[in-house]
């Protein structure tokens, strides 16, 4: 590993609160501090950086070196709630640590690696509000042209991801009948009616996918605001599934078959599962997490890569590996060269 890791840029990044709705914070910063970071030696390609407003206060950022064809992007936001850095000698911890403020710092790395070697043509795509619904990366597809090749940093433990599952959230409301709780003949309590449909949904049946395993599910925002002694006149939740390519029809035609005049459904969609472009030489694995690639139509391939492992994003204990950093920056190198290798042979990418 000839690069030489800049851990005072990476302690400045983490050191900036942009969890969900506050990365425009981050976003500002980023666009002095990754053009002073990467002040170099003259006659190397300049950076330039462009900015564009999501339309819900924050922003994306496109840090270019030429004319770009081959994108790496990660996101600037992260989950709740902010934990500030600590470097410990062989790893860093904090939020974003290892989603995604490790891959922001791999991939920026790897980028004045490239530079560095004389090379032009590739980007840096920093996208919002990944967490809370990939914002930034369905404005960007709307508003921005794709390229050649986008590789998105996700933590992967350095596996180029083969196929993902894909999502499915659904708005499900119980109703039921309130009425004193000394008295429940008198009514119907909506406690009952979710339990009547979790077991229903254990009831079913998914195929198993040869490729992506099983389908799995969990409740969010499950709320019953009725008082002790009075029997519940309604629940509200969301329902989530991770779906795969042999079960995502199905799980719509089945959800939607538990809708009666006491149980309310709505659909609001998800991604498709999906398959993934990978590189020989770099191992690969399917995973059952989402990321921003499913909204990232308009590049010709697409890929997910980084250091790191989902096994400790989003928890207190957030941390990633120096070590899983310096093998990041060394593969993201290789996958663009490889990329520029296929693309100045005209290899057809479609």
């Amino acid at each position: 590993m000839d690069n030489q890791l800049d851990l005072d840029l990476f302690r400045d990044i983490l050191s900036i609160d942009s969890t969900s709705g506050k990365e425009r914070w981050l976003a500002e910063y980023l666009c002095t501090r990754l053009l002073e970071a990467d002040a170099g030696a003259p006659g190397l390609p300049a950076c330039t950086v462009r900015s564009f407003e999501v339309g819900d206060g924050t922003l994306n950022l496109l840090f270019s070196w030429g004319e770009p064809q081959v994108y790496f992007c990660t996101h600037l936001d992260t989950v709740p709630p902010y934990i500030p850095p600590v470097f410990l000698p062989d790893r860093v911890l904090g939020r974003g640590s290892c989603d995604a403020k490790g891959q922001l710092f791999s991939m920026f790395t790897a980028c004045r690696a490239l530079e560095k070697k004389g090379l032009s043509g590739f980007a840096l795509l920093l996208l919002a509000g990944e967490e809370t619904g990939s914002f930034g990366a369905k404005a960007y597809n709307r508003d921005c042209p794709g390229g050649a090749v986008v590789i998105v940093g996700e933590p992967t433990d350095n596996c180029m991801v083969s196929a993902s599952k894909g999502t499915r959230s659904f708005g499900v409301t119980i109703h039921g009948t309130p009425c004193h709780s000394g008295y429940p003949e008198f009514g119907k309590s909506a406690v009952d009616g979710f339990v009547d449909f979790m077991q229903a949904l254990r009831g079913m049946d998914f195929p198993e996918d040869p490729l992506m395993g099983a389908t799995t599910w969990n409740v969010g925002r499950l709320v019953s605001d009725n008082p002790q002694n009075i029997l519940s006149p309604e629940v509200r939740f969301r329902l989530y599934f991770r779906t795969t390519s042999s079960s995502a029809d199905a799980v719509v035609r089945q959800v939607m078959g538990l809708c009666s005049n006491t149980v309310e459904i709505e659909d609001f969609g998800g991604d498709t599962p999906m398959t993934y472009f990978t590189q020989p030489g770099i191992p690969s694995k399917t995973v059952a997490f989402g990321s921003d690639a499913p909204r990232l139509e308009k590049f010709t391939r697409r890929a997910i890569c980084g250091p790191g492992s989902i096994l400790c994003a989003h928890r207190d204990e957030e941390h990633i590996l120096l070590k899983d950093i310096e093998i990041a920056v060394d593969q993201y190198v290789r996958m663009a060269e490889a990329c520029f290798s296929l693309l100045s042979d005209k290899t057809n990418l479609t």
